[in-house]
């Protein structure tokens, strides 16, 4: 009897370590530079957009799937969008999501905080 109460502790233990154990993204910077790489010379301002753009921009938005993911893309995006300095046309940028059709709830910018956009 003493056994059987031990178990179901430990099994309650184990479980209460599982449902909070903090979730990591598994989306990575690698995954988010291809998805969007097709899109550069649009956001550039040197090219139309182009449905290679669009397709990387919805794959990125489906893997992007938990909110570490969603954070993690979206520092990312930032990151990315920073080290470009004043070759990136900040309009075509911001706007890159809803013009493929995706819906992102924070903006693509470089002062995005994105640890505050939780959900989807």
């Amino acid at each position: 009897m003493a056994r059987n109460i031990s178990l179901m502790v430990v099994a309650a233990v184990l479980v209460c370590l599982l449902v909070a154990a903090p979730a990591t993204a598994a989306v990575t910077c690698g995954q988010v530079a291809i998805s969007v790489s097709g899109c550069l010379s649009y956001i550039r301002g040197q090219a139309p957009l182009t449905n290679t753009c669009c397709d990387g921009v919805r794959r990125l938005n489906i893997i992007a799937a938990t909110t570490p993911d969603r954070q993690a893309t979206c520092n990312c995006l930032k990151v990315f969008s920073g080290g470009m300095g004043n070759s990136l046309n900040p309009t075509l940028v911001s706007g890159l999501p809803a013009r493929c059709g995706v819906r992102v709830p924070y903006p693509i910018s470089t002062k995005t905080d994105c640890s505050k956009y939780v959900t989807f």
